[in-house]
């Protein structure tokens, strides 16, 4: 898969530059055509095809009318047979009277590489030669020229010459476009791959799977949406494996707390069906306890299915404006009794201000009796339990304090989860159902608020519960 999808970008990319290049060649030589075409044009206002050494020679050089040719920025010079400057007018680039043979070849041989422009007529009765230069505007020496006088071999191998050069020519630019678009092809193919692996990392369930291509161009957007679709999957699953675990411990906690009073119902049943003589006070005591059992059962299926209904999208709070400091010392009223029964100490530390806030006043107070139905439950008589609200950063805060045997360690990141209690040993006579504290946090997050442990270094535990103030 990875060599054919390289072969496939490679010679994609061949194809493409050889079409470039093939019109790159079109447009030199369109543009060769176009530079002749031009030439001719203006062939005629350059003034070298104006005053040409022709149109002013004569038989006698001093009959030579260099008049216009001097005017228009050019010169004129004759030079005769034995190589002497006899007439010089207006622009002189020989610059002498007398030249060598030698010098004169050279200044004939080499005047197409001057910046000027030499038109060099000789003129065989005079015995001299008219020189006639105008400075050079641009000049762009190309020219193809074949003669067919020319000796057969000479020209098979002036032709096979340009056939191999322009050849040669070719087969560098092919040899380079294909050099190219491997490098190219590569450049895409590696961080492609590098993709596509972890594409497949993924999908046969490694979410940790990542890519790092180390580029600055839009491979790296590429790269980075990539891991964060990966991390996000990754999340996701995490957070799926772990509803799934707590789901099976859910249904497990479920089973083991309905299944003792349950069993204790059907056995006490049998027994009094089965036993024969007994004592009105014996059938009372079994009657007693099958009663205390379904009502347990009864009391956790009550909590189980309110704590449903508050995941449910239709779950909806019906607040009313309250001044929760008022609110909170009714709650503290109607606690007063219980604590005084179990034999516990109490402080309330509510301000005598009015603290305005919506709250849902049915199952606000529910989070509270919860709170003091564990400090309770869990702690010895004389244990001291302290409630105080104050505001900060628009929050009414509430704290719910108790100086009892407070909440082991190992459990402190889990108390608020379902069926989590302090009493491992779940005993119906020691614990609940576990389901308090859950049912608690989840009315203080309908009400925009939070239920959290604090961490407290001394004895006890303390819980704060905080609610928006208006």
């Amino acid at each position: 898969m990875r060599i054919t999808m390289k072969r496939k970008l490679s010679n994609q990319f061949l194809r493409n530059f050889l079409v470039i290049f093939l019109l790159t060649i079109l447009a030199t030589v369109l543009a060769f055509v176009l530079l002749s075409f031009t030439s001719e044009l203006i062939a005629d206002s350059l003034l070298k095809n104006r005053y040409p050494a022709s149109a002013i020679i004569k038989e006698d050089y001093r009959q030579i009318d260099a008049s216009a040719v001097v005017q228009n920025g050019g010169g004129v010079q004759v030079v005769d047979k034995g190589y002497r400057v006899v007439y010089s007018s207006g622009l002189d680039t020989i610059g002498k009277d007398k030249l060598t043979a030698e010098e004169f070849t050279t200044f004939l041989t080499e005047s197409k590489s001057k910046p000027y422009h030499y038109d060099i007529l000789y003129q065989p009765k005079g015995e001299f030669w008219l020189i006639v230069t105008f400075p050079t505007s641009i000049r762009l020496d190309f020219s193809l020229v074949h003669n067919k006088e020319a000796a057969a071999g000479d020209f098979l191998r002036a032709s096979s010459a340009i056939t191999f050069v322009a050849l040669s020519y070719l087969l560098l630019i092919a040899f380079f476009a294909f050099i190219y678009s491997r490098v190219t092809a590569v450049s895409i193919t590696v961080p492609l791959r590098k993709l596509c692996d972890g594409t497949r990392l993924l999908r046969e369930g490694d979410y940790s799977a990542r890519v790092d291509l180390r580029l600055k161009n839009e491979f790296a957007e590429l790269q980075n949406t990539f891991n964060d679709m990966a991390a996000r999957i990754e999340q996701e699953i995490s957070l799926r494996q772990k509803s799934e675990e707590d789901r099976r411990r859910l249904i497990l906690d479920i089973s083991h707390d309905l299944k003792n009073p349950m069993s204790s119902i059907q056995g006490y049943a049998e027994l009094l069906l089965q036993k024969s003589g007994l004592t009105e006070q014996e059938r009372a005591e079994y009657l007693k306890i099958i009663i205390n059992n379904g009502k347990r059962a009864n009391r956790l299926l009550t909590e189980l299915f309110e704590l449903s209904r508050m995941d449910s999208p239709e779950f909806s709070l019906k607040v009313v404006r309250t001044d929760i400091c008022e609110y909170i010392r009714q709650i503290c009223g109607e606690l007063v009794p219980q604590l005084e029964r179990e034999g516990f100490k109490y402080e309330f530390e509510i301000p005598e201000v009015s603290i305005m806030a919506l709250v849902d006043t049915e199952r606000f107070s529910r989070i509270i009796q919860n709170l003091a139905n564990n400090a309770m439950r869990y702690n010895p008589p004389g244990t001291l339990v302290t409630i105080s609200l104050t505001v900060q950063n628009r929050q009414a805060v509430l704290e719910f304090s108790d100086d009892g045997i407070g909440i082991p360690t190992h459990l402190a990141n889990d108390i608020f989860k379902p069926f989590v209690r302090v009493d491992d040993s779940r005993n119906s006579q020691t614990g609940g159902s576990g389901l308090g504290l859950s049912i608690a946090k989840k009315i203080a997050e309908a009400h925009g608020g939070d239920l959290i442990l604090c961490q407290n270094e001394n004895k006890g535990s303390t819980f704060r519960l905080t609610i928006p103030a208006i």
